[in-house]
């Protein structure tokens, strides 16, 4: 990056950096810098472990600093929180050697660097446990300025809240929103409290392969790659289910695994391209001891993150608390639309789909129709946990039909807030029908409907050689991130959401880059005053003007006076 292209501010740290060197100290050491404290354990300790805490190291980022004399305060952040510092200029300069104080910390250093101390708790005349600094060391210097967020009374000042800052710069959004941090680290607590209780049941944590041959396990348009090796085409995969039930085949009893997978789809604030599920598999259970299981786990998350089982979302205040209401899908449907589809043709549907006013089209088949009448007229109205069960057979190609009426299947999906949270089956194991039922998958991408699954022969061979009877389920994590954090979009829970490519200015040429550069600190100001200022022939002149007028980024106006140019 050229100096003609940096702003006021990212010059000055540019120079101090620059300063800092020429004064013989690195702005970016290469030693350890051991920390023996973070800010909130100090903060923690204080009333009852003073004594432990006059000789103690702690290291931030610098976050704001009230500059006076030879004395000052500053407040430098860690990743527990902030917390006051006190430096004086004869403590930590050593000798006649005023240096580190007098240039380098009044000085050279700004908001947003880095810096160690070494000191010793205390608190102030105004009541506020500080460190009283001995020693300073320079950690990292920032040459590009942090937003600045006040806080005064405990309210937020200048917060920055533009979504597509925050989430194309994140770590800035971590940085000097402490509120963010904290979702993230309750996304974590989330992943620890399900590990926790699969581990206490002896389920088995497991990694099944990214690149697949074949995308099974959902209905989903993958992401395509080549692999140049083997010259063949693979799939990012978009879900983890076909390869978790052949471990079951292979004996264990119960495996789960948390995945990032893949679907070539739509943004929107509940889906993301690449997505985090938890899937796991038991062995000789079924989609009704699932719904048992489904429930402990969402409990337990709930009373492990907040305490209870009562969480707010938006307006709403969930309860997490066991049983969960279940409810067939036919049965919803006729409770929210007034129609029995249980024994509906594809016609029979089509019709109801178009006096409900529900777009569909001719690569739909039953399940299909039907699955979109739920979406479009049953499934915001589930805002408490409800099990949704017992899905028509043409929806669920992987799932056992149902004990009682072959028409269903043996399945379950979880409604929270208006949206599906978990999916699970009592899993198909009978090799013939699963065959069969790929088949029909098959007819349905042929009449055009591009998430149909695949054949998977291997997984067909692996059946055959016999699978005990099984109960799986996945989860998406960023949606039960979401609901825990109360977050209202699912960019709001991934640290790096996808997002679309960056507007940038445009490429300037040489000559424009100075004629803008002297034009920013002279606009408006007389044409041929800016021209003689630029030293450019003629011609290169005239194009560079031209060039910014194109651009947008200057203007040129007549007035009693003269020509003069500014910037737009």
């Amino acid at each position: 990056m050229s100096n003609i292209e940096l702003s006021e501010q990212e010059q000055i740290r540019r120079n101090s950096l620059e300063e800092i060197r020429k004064l013989g100290y690195n702005p970016y050491p290469a030693a350890e810098f051991k920390v023996s404290h973070k800010s909130e354990q100090v903060k923690e300790k204080f009333e009852k472990e003073e004594a432990s805490l006059k000789d103690i190291t702690l290291a931030g980022r610098i976050m704001s600093r009230r500059i006076m004399g030879s004395a000052s305060f500053a407040e430098i952040q860690d990743e527990s929180g902030r917390i006051q510092i006190y430096l004086r200029r004869d403590d930590i300069c050593e000798g006649e050697d005023k240096t580190m104080y007098n240039t380098i910390f009044k000085k050279l250093l700004d908001i947003g660097d880095f810096i160690g101390v070494k000191g010793f708790a205390f608190r102030t005349q105004m009541g506020e446990i500080s460190v009283h600094v001995q020693e300073l060391t320079i950690l990292s210097k920032s040459i590009r300025p942090l937003p600045i967020v006040k806080e005064k009374d405990g309210k937020i000042y200048n917060e920055v809240t533009d979504p597509d800052f925050r989430y194309r710069q994140r770590y800035v959004d971590l940085a000097i929103n402490p509120e963010v941090r904290e979702v993230f680290r309750k996304r974590t607590q989330i992943y620890s409290s399900l590990r926790e209780l699969f581990n206490s049941k002896g389920y088995l944590e497991v990694e099944t392969p990214v690149l697949q041959p074949i995308p099974g396990g959902a209905a989903a348009r993958p992401f395509i790659t080549h692999h140049n090796t083997l010259d063949m085409s693979l799939y990012l995969r978009i879900a983890d289910e076909l390869y978790l039930k052949r471990l079951i085949v292979g004996g264990y009893d119960g495996v789960y695994e948390f995945s990032k997978d893949f679907r070539n789809e739509g943004m929107d604030r509940t889906h993301n391209p690449e997505f985090t599920v938890m899937e796991i598999y038991v062995a000789y259970k079924d989609y009704n001891w699932m719904m048992d299981f489904t429930e402990e786990m969402i409990e337990k998350v709930a009373l492990d993150l907040h305490g209870t089982t009562k969480v707010q979302v938006g307006d709403q205040e969930i309860d997490f608390k066991r049983p969960f209401r279940r409810i067939t899908m036919i049965d919803a449907i006729e409770e929210f639309t007034g129609f029995d589809v249980a024994s509906m043709n594809e016609g029979d549907l089509r019709h109801i789909a178009e006096n409900l006013s529900i777009e569909i089209d001719e690569s739909m088949g039953k399940g299909k129709i039907i699955d979109e009448i739920f979406g479009e007229k049953c499934e915001m109205h589930f805002i408490q946990p409800t099990f949704i069960t017992d899905y028509p057979v043409e929806m669920s190609p992987l799932c056992k039909k149902h004990r009682d009426n072959p028409e269903l299947t043996e399945r379950f999906e979880l409604m929270v807030n208006g949206k599906e949270l978990c999916n699970a089956y009592s899993e198909l194991n009978d090799p013939i029908d699963q065959y069969e039922r790929f088949k029909e998958q098959m007819k349905l991408s042929e009449k055009g409907d591009d998430e149909a699954m695949f054949i998977d022969m291997d997984f067909v061979r692996a059946l055959e050689y016999g699978m005990p009877p099984t109960s799986g389920m996945g989860m998406g994590m960023d949606r039960l991130a979401m609901l825990m954090t109360n977050s209202s979009s699912i960019q709001d829970v991934l640290f790096f959401p996808q997002m679309k490519p960056e507007k940038r200015g445009p490429e300037l040429t040489e000559d424009e880059k100075l004629v803008m550069n002297l034009l920013k600190e002279n606009s408006p100001i007389d044409l041929n005053e800016l021209k003689g200022q630029t030293g450019l022939s003629n011609k290169k002149w005239d194009l560079a003007i031209k060039g910014l007028r194109k651009h947008n980024l200057a203007k040129v106006e007549k007035n009693d006076e003269g020509l003069w140019v500014s910037v737009v």
